[in-house]
């Protein structure tokens, strides 16, 4: 299912569509938001590095953790950053988003300023303009593209944090104008769904093409409640991931999925429709064995089959079904073969049975052969 997502952000959108968008939802009782992100960060990045991604590359807004934190992300998920200037840029709404350090060193050294950039990181230091911030988005696009016409995603860490410094209206506005610009070819978002209004998190919903919400799971597939969870560490390493795909056509699809948090990485396993997890293996779980153990394979082996002892100097005798054996004798209706040994193996022969004595003697010819087709 987590594929499937990565991929439509892959693919992007048809032409004259919107780019496809993706809500990733969580909550105190759940907080892997940020596992899922940097997982789909990850995938986005590998594709677009590959060169398998519609988009050629990637803008980073970043407003809840550093721009080091994303690049020492990508380090150790194996991606190479010694291009990374060609194909992602970063921009920092985390180290001073209201621009107060900026003024602090302003006043003090009125030449100096704290605001700056690099080969992939760009400050920003005025958050609360959602207008400016969305146009600087769209001009490190375009700046990684070049003069060439391409693509480029977009990923936001966290709405929530957008929402401390911008109105709703402001902020959903944005989004739909990256959504509907020629050259962004997908953009996704995190959203603490827990720290705000219901209207509000249906606000990014509806402006979204896919949303994820998680939940607190079990390792069983008991879902806890949000009392029991001090009772359950475990309940913070494993989560239920509920995608909602909306079609072009107007359908929904919805898929789950379990999620386990470990120090490999991120692993995701199948729900069932009861909300028990798929192992590994296809076989259903049932209160009996499948397999058979070596004694039972030799047992099976051992069995002689119907007609089995047959063939060994003794008549075959063929049973025709309807008539005994003793019958079938009298009217020397029945086939008697000799031994292998004494047969002409140069010679065949074939012996047809009636299905009774009524039976017509041409009724094993066509009835339909003296038709003029």
């Amino acid at each position: 299912m987590v594929d499937s997502i990565c991929r439509a952000l892959r693919d992007g959108g048809l032409e004259g569509e919107h780019a496809p968008a993706l809500t990733i939802n969580d909550c105190i009782s759940s907080p892997l938001g940020f596992d899922v992100f940097d997982h789909v960060l990850t995938q986005l990045s590998s594709f677009i590095l590959a060169g398998k991604s519609h988009s050629r590359s990637l803008v980073l807004v970043a407003l809840s953790r550093s721009p080091s934190f994303y690049l020492e992300l990508l380090k150790c998920k194996g991606i190479q950053l010694n291009s990374a200037q060609k194909w992602i840029h970063i921009l920092d709404c985390y180290s001073d988003p209201l621009g107060w350090k900026d003024k602090l060193v302003r006043n003090e050294s009125p030449n100096v300023s704290t605001s700056g950039s690099s080969d992939t990181v760009t400050s920003f230091s005025d958050v609360k303009d959602m207008d400016k911030l969305l146009s600087k988005v769209t001009e490190l696009g375009k700046e990684l593209l070049g003069p060439l016409k391409g693509h480029f995603s977009v990923a936001i860490d966290s709405v929530s944090k957008m929402l401390k410094y911008a109105s709703l209206t402001s902020i959903a506005s944005g989004i739909r104008k990256l959504r509907s610009h020629d050259q962004v070819s997908s953009i996704f978002w995190l959203l603490h769904s827990d720290l705000h209004e219901a209207k509000t998190v249906a606000v990014f919903d509806y402006t979204s093409s896919m949303i994820g919400n998680l939940e607190p799971l079990a390792s069983n597939g008991e879902r806890l409640s949000f009392d029991k969870l001090y009772l359950r560490e475990e309940a913070f390493r494993l989560a239920k991931f509920s995608v909602r795909f909306k079609r072009r056509n107007g359908r929904v699809r919805l898929m789950s999925e379990e999620i386990r948090v470990e120090e490999s990485g991120i692993k995701f396993t199948p729900i069932r429709a009861d909300g028990q997890a798929i192992s590994g293996s296809p076989l259903p779980k049932v209160h009996f064995n499948l397999h058979l153990s070596e004694k039972e394979q030799m047992d099976r082996a051992s069995v002689v089959l119907p007609f089995e002892h047959q063939g060994n100097g003794k008549p075959i005798q063929i049973y025709d079904g309807r008539r005994s054996l003793k019958d079938i004798k009298a009217d020397n209706a029945h086939v008697s073969i000799e031994p292998l040994e004494a047969a002409d193996s140069s010679r065949g022969e074939i012996i047809y049975l009636r299905d009774s004595d009524d039976e017509r003697p041409d009724s094993d010819e066509d009835p339909d052969d003296d038709l003029d087709i």
